[in-house]
């Protein structure tokens, strides 16, 4: 090889979670096991609702569509109008995804984002946002509101990302907020993307079962004032269905967005499998399993919560989605080392950005059994 030669692949960096190695083998220690509660992965079985969808149209031998069948395209328009709020979408402008993170990561991209292009994400994040940015050459800029930037950066955002329910904070932003960032981007003329994939999962306030307010979806009407342009809502069943392993996703919003984004997958080959499509199409139609899968969510959160308290570690927010966003008022090191020590694995805040040092997540995805065994850990003096 000359020593011109280039070489091949994409300089992303290393996957963060590969820094946990020595902290999971201190764990590793522990007499009574490992209680991992770092990765948000479900350990509860697929719904059998689910699982007999996709059998049932196991027998899928032409190509799939991208776009999506007009039944789960249907099934989704009435899900956003049954379960959030939002009314009269046009089946036209829904399309499946490979699960979210695909979209997360590539959606720059297939916006026509280029370098010199701002998008804008959350100070306190999850990381696939700033890598859509790399793959795309543009910037990435960390800010939740647009008022924050300084003009020159202003001026060249074009995507704004919006989390809410937050991971890995689980912050809430109510329908005024998500006007007043909707309004600043359609100002700038810039597309505004919000993942809402633990919008099902709402607690105390924003809990629904317990008496409490739905969690507003970008495409409310209350926040887009009943024009959909320039707005996109991403959705996933991985958390609600338990069917991470499906990687069962959607997009919904702006018609004309759509249209080029499905044009562009079909020639990138994005498209999800027939039988997923199915799947969740009978998934959307079902809310009883998503209301069980919650309660059992729930039931481990009001375990945790006070023996996560009695180990020294503040929550705060995670009034939604599947995490405790906790801190003790030390180095995230050191805290990751102390519940190590406890046999207890947790996520780093700083794999989420500077904003996260100090920080721990703690997910709620574990078992019954597990849930039970860190909450006798913890509360151990």
């Amino acid at each position: 090889m000359t020593e011109t030669a280039r070489s091949f692949g994409l300089a992303l960096p290393d996957y963060p979670w590969d820094t946990m190695a020595p902290y999971r083998a201190v764990a590793a220690e522990h007499p009574d096991g490992v209680v991992d509660l770092s990765i948000g992965t479900p350990v509860d079985p697929t719904p059998l609702v689910v699982q007999d969808a996709l059998a049932a149209a196991a027998d899928a031998h032409g190509y799939p569509t991208t776009h999506g069948t007009p039944a789960l395209r249907e099934a989704v328009v009435a899900w956003y109008a049954r379960r959030r709020g939002v009314p009269g979408l046009d089946p036209a402008a829904v399309m499946p995804t490979v699960g979210s993170k695909e979209l997360v990561a590539w959606l720059p991209l297939l916006l026509g984002l280029r370098p010199g292009d701002v998008l804008v994400r959350p100070t306190v994040a999850y990381p696939t946002y700033d890598i859509g940015a790399q793959l795309a050459g543009a910037e990435a800029v960390a800010a939740d509101d647009l008022d924050e930037l300084e003009d020159e950066v202003r001026a060249r955002v074009r995507l704004v990302w919006l989390n809410s329910p937050a991971n890995p904070t689980g912050i809430v932003r109510d329908a005024g907020s998500l006007r007043r960032v909707v309004d600043q981007a359609r100002n700038l003329g810039a597309v505004v993307v919000s993942d809402e994939c633990y919008a099902e999962l709402g607690w105390g306030a924003w809990d629904v079962q317990q008496g409490g307010t739905p969690v507003p979806s970008v495409l409310d009407p209350r926040v887009s004032g009943g024009d959909t342009s320039l707005l996109l809502s991403a959705y996933s069943l991985s958390k609600q269905s338990n069917a991470a392993g499906y990687r069962a996703a959607f997009l919904a919003g702006d018609a004309r967005l759509m249209a080029n984004l499905v044009n562009s997958r079909k020639h990138a080959g994005m498209i999800v499998p027939a039988p997923v499509q199915e799947a969740m199409r009978v998934a959307l139609g079902d809310d009883a399993h998503v209301h069980a899968q919650k309660a059992l969510y729930r039931a481990r959160r009001d375990r945790l919560v006070p023996a996560v308290e009695a180990f020294g570690l503040r929550v705060e927010h995670s009034e939604a989605g599947l995490y405790l966003w906790c801190t003790a008022g030390e180095d995230t090191w050191s805290t990751v080392q102390r519940l190590a020590e406890r046999g207890v694995v947790v996520g780093p805040g700083v794999f989420y950005g500077t904003a996260g040092e100090g920080y721990v997540r703690l997910a709620l995805t574990a078992t019954d059994e597990r849930i039970d065994a860190a909450a006798q850990r913890l509360a151990r003096r």
